[in-house]
C-alpha cells in the first residue's frame, strides 16, 4: 500500500481538497485499495476544525464527496508511516524541513512537482479563488496518480 500525506497550512483548504480528490479518483479507477490517503497542517492554527466552507462547496460543485474532515498538524508519526508527504507551496515546505529534521528520507514534495513544475499552489483561503485552486490542485493530483501508476 502506498501512503500519501498531503500537507498545507492550515489543512482546511488545499490539503484537504487534494486528499478527497484523490480518494475520488483512485476509486474511479478501481485502485482506492492501493493507496492510504490523508492530509494534515504545518501550523496549529486550525487544529479541529472542518473543511473550509468555500473548499467543501468547490469540491460539491465537482461531485467530490468529502468526509468528517477536522484539522490536525503533522507529528513525527507522519513523517515515519507515509511513504510521500507533499506540500503544497515553499512555505509549507520550508515547515516541513523542521518537522521531519530535513527530510533525511527525501519523501517531501511539492504537488506540482509531479506536473513537471515547482510553482506553488496559491492559497485560496487568501484570495477565495477556489476555481482555481481546484484546477491547479487536480492537474497535480492526476499527475501524481500517472506516476505512481506508472
Amino acid at each position: 500500500m502506498i501512503k500519501i500525506l498531503f500537507v498545507c497550512h492550515g489543512n482546511i483548504c488545499r490539503s484537504i481538497m487534494s486528499e478527497y480528490i484523490m480518494k475520488f479518483l483512485v476509486e474511479k479507477k478501481g485502485i482506492k485499495n492501493k493507496y492510504l490517503i490523508d492530509s494534515c497542517a504545518v501550523s496549529r492554527e486550525e487544529i479541529g476544525n472542518r473543511i473550509y466552507y468555500l473548499a467543501e462547496k468547490k469540491l460539491n460543485e465537482e461531485g467530490i464527496p468529502i468526509g468528517n474532515h477536522r484539522a490536525r498538524q503533522i507529528t513525527t508519526y507522519d513523517y515515519d508511516n507515509f511513504d510521500y508527504i507533499i506540500a503544497m507551496d515553499n512555505s509549507n515546505m520550508n515547515r516541513l524541513m523542521h518537522f521531519t529534521n530535513n527530510d533525511p528520507d527525501n519523501k517531501c514534495c511539492k504537488l506540482l512537482s509531479f506536473s513537471g513544475g515547482d510553482k506553488d499552489i496559491a492559497d485560496p483561503w487568501w484570495n477565495d479563488d477556489f476555481d482555481t485552486a481546484y484546477k491547479v490542485i487536480l492537474r497535480g493530483v492526476e499527475a501524481l496518480i500517472d506516476y505512481l501508476e506508472n
